[in-house]
């Protein structure tokens, strides 16, 4: 499963090679016909439940891809229960009740017996952070400091666990697709959304419909603490293990103050061990009800069929009783400049974040166009800092359009013989000159070209679309799929001119420098060498 430490944001552009002035008049004039014609034909239909359905009739290929998005990221969890949107992602594969087990029955009654041991061993947990507040211990996950009640409840539990795993079918829901044609089943969780896709066969949608709102409508969570555990490990070998992961989620948190952009999508290390069953069940009743749920379907079906396939498998779902509430919590402007020194086992190097706006936001194309003018080999910071003042080995921009709030980045690798502060400085060199003057005609049609191309390029095939849509109606309105690219191309250099103004400021800016740690101190070395001596 893709995880959204890791999920990368779909980027908007790819690169083609230069083009004269008149092949780029010609050029634009093409792409901008070839998009036209490949508008994505989408069938929006709402279940009797309140659940969206899209579709895409698409005959190119015989198959189905298939997905789904919950309306539900990191950004709607609360501190104490952060990672359980990701947590889901891997418990939505654990089964059924009537897949991934031998006897349902039995199945059920373990969990309840386990769940009220877990009761148990929370009412231990909890004497051990009070026994952390106080400083008489200083590790909570320390086995040594566990109580001789927490003990003993862990050995009954892990007693339940093995008889429940004696009764597992192991991965039967990944089984029961693959042995009918279905394949690149995955998922991802990010900070706006949760999503789950795969392909199947076109004689199989009616399989996909059942499979798909079985685990909404009859979800058993096995081995949720095992899996919680899980979880925990992969924090730590993408997070806590990597050179830069701590340091990245600290300048996160360090960048964003007031939304819940402030945690990470995997989640806080002290909140994954202390979510409880009952936490992700109340989550899951909340956020994984048909009305905060979209479906979507392209490839080869007939819509009015699919439509009946939908409103009898998932339409059987009842309704929500609480409406998912609303992200409340804005961004504060930020007043003042923030700066983050520190030392990594990496190469020097530096990363500028700056708030600006969110998806679908008016200024949001500009900015998208203004990171592209920025981004590759042929753009404006590897032709002025790689190739020119050669003091970057690599460089790089990017607009992140989340649903709530939105942020640019430029970042770079220092060359060996010079340092951070001058890239940075370099780096805001590059950025002045569009505020300063306009892009020339030539250089900002060549962007829209690109952008124009890989709006093309994707459109080509099953999975693309799907995805496309998935991330689309995940950060609010799956219709940019055929309104981004033509808001894209009404850009003017006026508007690159002044998004770049208005937000690339000292005081919206937040900078992270990057010096390479050394293995041993100058003092380390001395002792060592003043040992070997004697």
């Amino acid at each position: 499963m893709n995880t959204t430490n890791a999920f990368q944001r779909p980027t908007q552009s790819q690169r083609v090679g230069y083009c004269t002035r008149v092949f780029l008049a010609l050029a634009v004039s093409s792409w901008t016909l070839a998009l036209q014609a490949q508008q994505v034909p989408v069938i929006e239909k709402t279940l009797s439940n309140g659940m969206k359905l899209l579709m895409v009739q698409r005959k190119d290929e015989p198959n189905v891809a298939g997905g789904w998005v919950a309306h539900v990221g990191a950004s709607n969890e609360r501190p104490g229960i952060t990672g359980t949107a990701h947590l889901f992602e891997h418990m939505m594969f654990k089964g059924t009740t009537t897949i991934g087990t031998k006897d349902p029955n039995e199945d059920g009654a373990i969990i309840s017996q386990q769940e009220n041991i877990r009761d148990e061993m929370r009412a231990e947990e909890a004497k051990l952070r009070q026994a952390y507040r106080r400083g008489d211990i200083s590790d909570l996950t320390s086995p040594e400091n566990m109580t001789p009640r927490w003990i003993e409840l862990k050995k009954q539990f892990d007693e339940l666990v093995a008889r429940q795993r004696a009764l597992m079918v192991k991965n039967e829901f990944d089984l029961v697709y693959k042995r009918a044609g279905g394949t690149e089943m995955n998922a991802f969780t990010s900070e706006d959304m949760t999503a789950y896709f795969v392909n199947v066969p076109a004689n199989k949608l009616e399989l996909w419909m059942w499979m798909e709102s079985e685990r909404l409508f009859h979800p058993v969570f096995r081995e949720f603490y095992s899996e919680r555990d899980v979880v925990f490990e992969e924090r730590r070998m993408r997070t806590d293990s990597t050179p830069l992961g701590k340091f990245a989620e600290e300048f996160s948190s360090l960048f964003w103050q007031s939304t819940p952009y402030h945690w990470p999508v995997v989640g806080w290390p002290s909140d994954i061990p202390a979510i409880s069953k009952k936490d992700a069940d109340d989550f899951f009743a909340i956020y994984y009800a048909p009305q905060n749920l979209t479906a979507i379907l392209v490839g080869d079906f007939d819509p009015t069929h699919a439509g009946q396939l939908a409103e009898k498998y998932f339409g059987r779902i009842p309704q929500g009783k609480q409406a998912p509430p609303d992200v409340i919590t804005m961004e504060v402007k930020q007043e003042a400049e923030k700066r983050m020194n520190a030392e990594a086992e990496t190469n020097p190097q530096v990363d500028i974040l700056w708030h600006t706006a969110p998806f679908g936001h008016k200024d949001s194309y500009a900015l998208d166009v203004l990171a592209q003018l920025l981004s590759d080999r042929t753009g404006r910071l590897y032709k002025g800092l790689v190739l020119g003042s050669q003091i970057a080995t690599d460089v790089s921009a990017g607009q992140d359009a989340r649903k709530w709030a939105g942020c640019f980045e430029v970042c770079g690798d220092v060359k060996d013989g010079h340092t951070p502060a001058e890239l940075e400085n370099g780096l805001y060199a590059e950025l002045d000159k569009l505020k300063i003057a306009e892009v020339p005609p030539e250089e900002l049609q060549k962007v829209k070209n690109n952008f124009a191309a890989h709006e093309f390029r994707r459109l080509s095939a099953n999975r693309p679309i799907l995805m496309h849509l998935i991330w689309n109606e995940g950060e609010g309105n799956w219709r940019e799929i055929n309104e981004a690219g033509k808001k894209i191309q009404a850009v003017t250099a006026a508007d690159v001119k002044r998004v770049a103004s208005l937000y690339l400021t000292k005081e919206n800016r937040s900078v992270a420098t990057y010096m390479r740690k050394a293995s041993e101190s100058a003092s380390e070395q001395k002792d060592q060498a003043t040992k070997e001596q004697k």
